[in-house]
């Protein structure tokens, strides 16, 4: 172990001697000093990879040195897509989560990482496992950011963040300003016509499990709502950002919306009841799926069953830097009447033509109200 700690800390100080030293402030306002741009990079998320696909869409890879396993079991189909057009990532280091206590320290020591991206939610498992003392003593720094628990908050000053770390500055800010136009273009409208609010409720991941019902307080999912010009039912029941309901909270609710985050999770459910949204998804086995929802007690005589207001949308825009798409979905079925002109799919298209080393395909919503 101190041998490989000895060669690590070695082969770090020839990587400095290359680089520039920067100052960078993260997410949770800590200050990291770290060499820069950084050359071999440590995701402790693998779909932070929708981050940097967006900094170096030729490359997404070429400086990743390890990542989490989860990319590929949280989001197969998008994974699929950039592994046809990136094999090389399957040979990629793979590490356990932090929060789960199966991050190996010794291994990252190994790759000489210029840097370790941590995800906000994880800090306090890596500060309760020391993971941050002991890579701090080889000279890894952490930088948190975050595009899930408070992704209208902290999104942009992530993808700031990293574009300083990688020297993709112009990128970054090119995608920033394509964000706030998009969502701009949802809150400005909502903000001077100033509509009734649609009672909703969002069922994150209906199905996944036989319990019901998981949902998201004030942020998250809960912000994309109040931005569409929605009113969260669970807003003032959660307190965090994610967190439960149960069957007679949301009957007394009765929302006039129901919003089913899905994904394609066979990996952790296989053949389960959960709605399969994402790119390319089958959207009559989808739309079935969905309908199948609508039986549960939770559901029994509410509005959004009554009047088919009852939707599906890809679970994965609560965790990326794509959530001003979601917001203009939501806002598309919430006042149709305000939002007639609203593309969500050329949104998406164009994201994906402008920003993303994949090509666009549909797939990530579905609705039983066919108006």
């Amino acid at each position: 172990m101190l041998k490989t700690l000895a060669t690590a800390i070695t082969a770090l100080s020839c990587t400095a001697a290359v680089a520039d030293d920067i100052t960078v402030t993260d997410v949770t306002g800590r200050q990291v000093t770290l060499n820069t741009p950084a050359e071999r990079v440590i995701l402790g998320e693998g779909r932070q990879i929708y981050l940097l696909g967006i900094l170096e869409p030729e490359a997404p890879f070429a400086h990743v040195v390890g990542w989490r396993e989860d990319f590929s079991q949280a989001d197969p189909d998008n994974y699929a897509r950039y592994l046809e057009r990136f094999p090389d990532l399957e040979s990629i280091p793979t590490f356990g989560g932090f929060k789960d206590g199966t991050f190996d320290v010794e291994q990252a020591a190994s790759l000489t990482p210029d840097v370790v991206l941590m995800n906000l939610e994880a800090k306090a498992a890596t500060e309760d496992a020391a993971y941050n003392d002991k890579l701090a003593q080889l000279g890894i720094p952490i930088v948190y950011v975050d595009f899930r628990e408070d992704p209208i908050e902290h999104t942009i000053p992530s993808m700031r963040l990293m574009g300083q770390i990688m020297g993709e500055e112009e990128a970054a800010e090119a995608f920033i300003a394509f964000a706030e136009e998009q969502l701009a273009r949802v809150t400005d409208v909502i903000s001077e016509a100033n509509p009734d609010r649609p009672s909703v409720f969002i069922d994150r991941a209906g199905g996944y499990s036989d319990e019901c019902c998981m949902s998201f307080g004030a942020a998250n999912f809960g912000e994309y709502v109040t931005l569409a010009g929605g009113t969260n039912i669970a807003e003032d029941i959660i307190p965090g950002s994610f967190g439960n309901l149960n069957p007679e909270q949301i009957i007394a609710a009765n929302p006039d919306h129901v919003v089913v985050t899905g994904g394609n999770w066979d990996a952790y459910v296989p053949g389960g009841d959960w709605v399969g949204m994402g790119p390319g998804s089958d959207m009559q086995r989808a739309r079935a799926k969905l309908e199948a929802l609508t039986e549960r007690t939770a559901m029994t005589g509410i509005q959004a069953v009554e009047e088919g207001n009852f939707h599906a949308i890809w679970h994965q825009f609560y965790n990326s830097p794509y959530y001003f798409v979601a917001v203009q979905q939501l806002a598309k079925w919430f006042h149709p009447e305000l939002f007639e002109d609203l593309d969500p799919e050329a949104t998406m298209q164009e994201l994906h033509e402008r920003f993303l080393p994949i090509d666009y395909e549909p797939g990530y919503w579905v609705t039983l109200n066919d108006e």
